[in-house]
């Protein structure tokens, strides 16, 4: 027999279909096997079989779908909510922040204000303070000025004024022979007058004295030579051989050089030997010369030993680097 082609016909034979074949799996079917299903004999064609095999598949997609659509559907409302409420946020911050911005200038430029010289922004002009968006005009008392402070009452008095009560301003009372100090704060009394309390008295000049700046006191001091003993100038009793300090405090007159004081006098120093006077206001008025010492009241050679020198002062030794004193002498020191 020869090859040829027979021609296929649909042929009838047995195919299993289960009773949830086509169904979509449930929700709780990850990592679980559900039991088999019991199964039913058909028995058809396979055009018949692929018809319910590719309807199975689109229920099986179109489950699929729904799925993957349904986690969207609730998501939508509270992002919905989440924006409505963001927008709500937005609108009070914004309402807020308008005064802000006035209070600090750089919102709306309002009326009574005029643009800043550098930086942006505006100021209220001299006289006007900020309240709320606005430039609200500033009470200024009589006798007071704008100082332009956006703390404080916005006003100060003018010179020759004091604040009363934060209110008002008020004269200073000037007494007679007074005038106002430059800082317009306060008083003073003229030359020649003195204060008491709230008012200038003249002041009494007792003889060999003159006036002085000094506003506290007497207003007054005594000529040289002279000093003040109660409201008057006296004398200065100066000892011969003395001389006056011109010291305000301290002592009034001193010894002349060569002379020392002593019970209200002054007596001539008794120099001796290699000794010279010394102005040191201690002592006895005199210092030895160098390579002397002072012995009583006498100025005695200095006997120096062997690898000794002289101090700074001249009148006392030391023994030289590396020697050490030992019994008068100056020894290598081990």
């Amino acid at each position: 027999m020869t090859d040829s082609t027979r021609p296929t016909l649909p042929q009838d034979f047995p195919i299993e279909v289960a009773e949830n074949e086509g169904m979509p799996p449930g929700p709780d079917s990850k990592g679980f096997s559900p039991p088999f299903a019991p199964t039913r004999r058909v028995t058809g064609t396979l055009t018949l079989a692929l018809s319910k095999t590719r309807a199975a598949t689109d229920g099986l997609r179109s489950a699929k779908e729904k799925l993957m659509r349904h986690p969207e559907e609730p998501t939508k409302h509270p992002l919905a909510r989440l924006i409505a409420r963001m927008a709500v946020v937005a609108g009070m911050i914004a309402s807020l922040a308008f005064p802000v911005l006035a209070q600090d200038g750089t919102g709306p430029m309002p009326e009574n204000a005029e643009a800043r010289n550098y930086g942006g922004g505006w100021n209220c002009v001299l006289g006007y303070r900020v309240t709320g968006e606005e430039c609200v005009a500033i009470d200024i008392p009589e006798n007071a000025y704008a100082t332009g402070r956006s703390y404080g009452t916005g006003w100060a008095c003018r010179r020759g004024y004091e604040e009363v009560g934060g209110s008002f301003c008020a004269a200073i009372p000037v007494p007679d022979n007074a005038f106002l100090r430059s800082s317009g704060y306060d008083w003073q009394c003229d030359r020649g007058y003195r204060q008491d309390r709230e008012t200038c008295v003249p002041i009494v000049l007792p003889d060999n004295a003159y006036l002085t700046d000094d506003t506290s006191g007497s207003g007054w001091t005594c000529e040289r030579g002279f000093t003040a003993s109660s409201s008057a100038c006296v004398p200065i009793a100066i000892p011969e051989n003395g001389y006056l300090t011109n010291a305000d405090y301290g002592d009034e007159w001193a010894c002349e050089r060569g002379f020392f004081e002593i019970d209200g006098r002054c007596d001539p120093v008794a120099l001796p030997a290699n000794a010279f006077l010394d102005p040191a206001s201690y002592g006895p008025g005199w210092r030895c010369e160098r390579g002397f010492e002072t012995v009583d009241t006498a100025c005695v050679a200095i006997d120096l030993p062997a690898n000794a020198h002289l101090d700074r002062s001249g009148n006392t030794w030391r023994c030289d680097r590396g020697f050490q004193l030992a019994e008068g002498e100056c020894a290598l020191g081990r």
